[in-house]
């Protein structure tokens, strides 16, 4: 039976041949992501605003003007409905009660909840939740500051392992996948809530992953090929890496897609994060953090003096590999 390969042996893309049109791309990506977080902002969730979040499933899709009309003649709070993962899944937010107590919460939840089952006797209530408004602030810090610790210390340990270039470009793809992530929950609306922030801590992880991989390979060639152009240095450690890059990518991406058809709705913002960032890490590790080296002004020669591996010998690549 034959391998199954997704990358051909000895590949020679030339990548960094393309870094200004990735570069071009890259940053044009970030703008739209950016504007698009600036003027629509993020759907977010009862764990970051507070207040009381029922969820309905429908038989049919419902009239949502008459669901509204349904929650607001309770006067248990201005209602705030939204669709999501289908057209028959409601999201109710409300107000907290006043009253801190326990009761007073399941009294309103139990109230919206007959009131809607009398006029749609076929309703499902999945779940609900209640997040106080100083809770929800101090989840927001803390989930800020654990995403800003996380890309920091990624930064750090790519500048003290490598050069401080390799922390720089490290730096900047993580930022732009963050982004990029952004700018999707931006522009869907889907749900912005503590799972989206697992999610994009996950996305950190998985694309330093990618990003240590190709470094790694490029520091050995740069022991090892010290004459050689740092352009076609890139191209080769990233064509040598590339195969375990597609294909840890594809096989994430397979897992990925099995939760998303089969996750439920519950899953499908953190499996839609997850697929977008796997995507767009694999992206930035490949086309943007290596040739972003070059123009960083990385240089083989200048690089610590370390022995050959003995897989290398003495013999010296000076020109990037024949196809």
């Amino acid at each position: 039976m034959r391998l199954l390969k997704l990358v051909p042996d000895n590949t020679n893309i030339g990548f960094v041949r393309l870094r200004f049109w990735a570069f071009g791309l890259t940053a044009l990506l970030t703008v739209l992501a950016t504007l698009a977080v600036g003027t629509r902002g993020l759907n977010l969730g009862v764990d970051f605003v507070g207040g009381l979040m029922i969820e309905a499933k429908f038989q049919q899709v419902p009239v949502i003007d008459k669901v509204r009309g349904t929650v607001d003649s309770l006067n248990v709070g201005e209602v705030s409905l939204q669709q999501f993962g289908d057209p028959k899944t409601v999201s109710i937010r409300l107000p907290l009660p006043a009253s801190t107590d326990e009761g007073a919460t399941n009294a309103v939840v139990n109230k919206v909840k007959a009131a809607l089952t009398a006029t749609n006797p076929d309703v499902v209530f999945s779940r609900y939740d209640t997040v106080s408004g100083k809770v929800s602030n101090e989840l927001i810090r803390n989930g800020l500051l654990a995403v800003f610790i996380a890309v920091l210390a990624i930064a750090i340990f790519s500048w003290l392992r490598y050069e401080w270039q390799f922390g720089v470009s490290t730096f900047v793809a993580i930022v732009h996948d963050l982004l990029m992530t952004l700018g999707f929950f931006a522009i869907t609306r889907l749900e912005f809530d503590l799972n989206i922030v697992a999610a994009v801590l996950t996305i950190i992880g998985y694309s330093i992953n990618d990003k240590i991989v190709i470094d790694d390979r490029i520091r050995e060639n740069m022991r090892k090929y010290r004459q050689m152009d740092i352009g076609a240095l890139i191209d080769l450690s990233v064509n040598e890496t590339l195969p375990r890059t597609v294909m840890t990518s594809v096989t994430v991406l397979l897992a990925l897609g099995a939760l998303l058809l089969f996750g439920g709705h519950v899953l499908q913002g953190f499996t839609a994060a997850m697929m977008l960032g796997i995507i767009v890490g694999t992206y930035s590790s490949v086309y943007v953090s290596s040739s972003l080296l070059q123009a960083l002004g990385l240089r083989a020669e200048n690089f610590d003096r370390k022995p050959a591996s003995p897989a290398g010998g003495n013999a010296e690549r000076v020109t990037k590999r024949e196809r």
